[in-house]
């Protein structure tokens, strides 16, 4: 009678083991993979809800803005750079209207680095408006920038995250106001109107003069 051929119980076992490496090694392929996808996904979520921020804050110096009297005429006392850090006054005893702008611009700056990781802000009178006379100018250009948690800091990444670049028919991207995003940074570029609350008039041709209604 022949003896049945069995392979030794210890090939059996190593066969099993290798199977299981195997098995494992592909498992945790798919669990890297998968928490890659989550990583990007959080990170997009982060960018989205900072971006938020930044509009907030912009909607903020808006109104801040709207409740200056004479706001239109102290455009200039809003632009700022992206480098500049106003000193926070006081307005407890009462501002003028070049004071409450200084105050209120020192205060917004001063809550962009607070909301944003390394938030900057620069003000800016667009293009368009330089060459309107100081007292007629009708908007200002906000742009926001912070400090991304990012690995990714090519250009290609960071033009497409970018909402200051704008993208012409072929792909190409450019600077949209002609304003640049500091590097390794994410920018926000809006504009917002100034109200006229003081309508400027000139009194038989003398010094020009504000009415402001209500003030």
């Amino acid at each position: 009678m022949r003896s049945a051929n069995l392979q030794h119980p210890d090939s059996q076992r190593g066969v099993s083991l290798i199977e299981s490496l195997v098995a494992i090694a592909i498992m945790s392929l798919g669990i890297l993979g998968i928490l890659g996808i989550q990583m990007r996904t959080l990170t997009d979520t982060s960018t989205t809800l900072r971006r938020a921020q930044a509009i907030r804050l912009i909607e903020d110096l808006g109104e801040r803005m709207k409740t200056n009297p004479n706001a239109l005429a102290d455009l200039g006392t809003y632009v700022t750079t992206f480098a500049a850090t106003p000193t926070v006054g006081t307005c407890a005893t009462g501002c003028t209207h070049t004071q409450l702008a200084t105050y209120d611009l020192a205060v917004w700056k001063k809550a962009v680095r607070d909301n944003l990781p390394l938030g900057q802000a620069s003000i800016f009178v667009p293009p368009a408006e330089t060459a309107v006379a100081a007292g007629q100018r009708r908007q200002l250009g906000v742009m926001i920038a912070w400090r991304e948690n990012e690995s990714d800091l090519t250009a290609a990444y960071k033009d497409n995250i970018d909402a200051t670049k704008v993208r012409a028919a072929d792909g190409t991207l450019s600077n949209g106001a002609g304003f640049q995003c500091p590097a390794n940074f994410t920018c926000h570029l809006q504009y917002i109107p100034v109200a006229a609350r003081c309508a400027p008039y000139a009194p038989g041709g003398n010094t020009t003069m504000y009415y402001c209604p209500g003030v």
